[in-house]
């Protein structure tokens, strides 16, 4: 218990070691079990030591597995051990190939091994973490820190952490550059008494919540406290601008914040999207050919005027593009009421024809933007665009409306499919819209493409009461 409490990183390191070997063990087993005969027992030993002093080497310094991970959810700590794993993997197949060959079957091993390791370490990974929850409701594994700065920023910071007891801090008090009541007693002194404060009170971090403090007083705040051997953590300014994607990396030696990061900002993963978007519509052009051609028809045998109708809207990072889809109104019907305002397509709007109906009501309508994702201007999922007039008035009315813009603009998206379709006229439903739009942005993956793509096809099958 003493070790879990003062030295909770190394107690997480040998519990990785346990829980390697206990893999190890079981892997060999299950290779004898499978009919294979054991590794000889000097490969097993040394092959073991390799393994452990790998995953510790590359958790330590290179994934940061054994970060502090006491204020943040459990996905963090999840993918550092799923990186780990990775690097283990290639690392151990290496050195498994090349040293270890008169191994009988090391695919099967490593392929064992790797399996047991990332179930066993992901259910001991949360039981560990829980545990520590449970020892900082007791009081223990706590840190201490102080607060520099009793204003409104320090403040907040203060019920943060007092309403969230599973982080483990606990604040000692407060230092500013005068007395302030708001803080109940916890006023420790000024900024010049902190080699006082240090020597008087146990101090594990230093929490610099002073936005508008001097670059002498930075300075002063930071010596002193190195000096007494205390890490110091500053609240940046733009703490209030920052969302829960929010990124700090350096620039040569400057730190630098991104306030709001997103998982397409990534190179990589911009070009899985990229690749699961040209295949999908490949495939669906392919197989679909054919409903192509019988929708020109029926449109051209119903209505008088083209069978595609082109729309001037916006896309990624903010450029004009051109979308194409069926027509499914009248043409020359009016787009722009008496008082200037765009007029959305309403219930039983008389402008749309009887095949238009149908084709809005199942999305059908959509299908040539397909040619829009091959020409690299949408994303098969995405937010979707608005025209012109739309997008000008929503960029003046509804709140962090332009970071849709930072992503191509999708054929269906989150808010579709979460009923967020047709008629948008209060700024309550603009707002619900780009609300579930930035949450598909700052929570992609290739999975959940998947999941709003098979969710649009099930709403194209059954209806959506909200397409007109």
């Amino acid at each position: 218990m003493k070790l879990i409490v003062q030295r909770p990183m190394l107690f997480r390191q040998l519990a990785d070691c346990i829980v390697l070997t206990c893999a190890f063990l079981f892997s060999q087993e299950m290779v004898v079990l499978l009919k294979h005969p054991a590794m000889a027992q000097p490969a097993n030993l040394w092959l073991l030591l390799i393994s452990q002093v790998t995953w510790l080497l590359t958790g330590q310094y290179s994934t940061h597995l054994y970060d502090d991970f006491r204020s943040r959810p459990f996905s963090y700590e999840f993918m550092a051990i799923t990186k780990t794993l990775l690097l283990h993997v290639c690392i151990l197949t290496f050195v498994g190939f090349y040293f270890f060959k008169h191994l009988y079957s090391p695919r099967l091993f490593i392929g064992i091994y790797t399996t047991s390791i990332y179930i066993i370490m992901l259910v001991t990974k949360l039981l560990i973490k829980k545990m520590l929850v449970k020892l900082r409701s007791y009081g223990l594994n706590k840190k201490n820190i102080l607060i520099i700065g009793a204003g409104e920023t320090g403040q907040n910071f203060l019920q943060t952490i007092s309403a969230n007891d599973h982080y483990g801090y606990q604040c000692v008090g407060f230092v500013d550059i005068a007395p302030n009541e708001a803080v109940n007693g916890k006023y420790l002194g000024n900024i010049s008494d902190l080699t006082r404060i240090f020597e008087k009170h146990e101090i594990d971090d230093v929490v610099l919540a002073l936005p508008q403090s001097t670059r002498e007083e930075r300075e002063h705040i930071i010596v002193t406290s190195e000096q007494a051997a205390k890490r110091v953590k500053i609240i940046a300014d733009c703490h209030q601008h920052c969302s829960s994607m929010v990124k700090m990396s350096l620039f040569g030696h400057f730190p630098l914040i991104s306030i709001r990061t997103t998982p397409l900002d990534d190179a990589g993963i911009q070009q899985l999207k990229r690749a699961f978007d040209i295949l999908f519509t490949v495939v669906m052009m392919a197989a679909f050919s054919w409903l192509f051609l019988l929708i020109a028809v029926l449109i051209k045998l119903t209505s008088a005027g083209p069978v595609i109708y082109r729309q001037e809207r916006w896309g990624l990072k903010n450029k004009r593009m051109v979308i194409y889809k069926f027509r499914t109104m009248r043409v020359n019907c009016e787009e722009i009421g008496t008082s200037g305002e765009y007029l959305q397509a309403e219930r039983n709007d008389p402008r749309v024809t009887k095949i238009g109906k149908i084709l809005r009501k199942t999305n059908l309508d959509e299908l040539p933007q397909f040619f829009n994702v091959l020409r690299g201007e949408m994303s098969f999922v995405g937010p979707r665009p608005h025209c012109t007039p739309m997008h000008v008035e929503m960029q003046k009315t509804v709140k962090h409306y332009m970071l849709r813009h930072q992503v191509k603009p999708g054929i269906t998206g989150w808010a579709q499919i979460n009923g967020c379709r047709g008629e948008c006229k209060s700024l309550l439903e603009q707002q619900k819209r780009i609300n579930l739009d930035i949450w598909y942005i700052e929570n992609y993956s290739i999975w959940l493409d998947i999941q709003i793509v098979f969710q649009t096809i099930v709403n194209m099958i059954r209806g959506d009461k909200n397409a007109f």
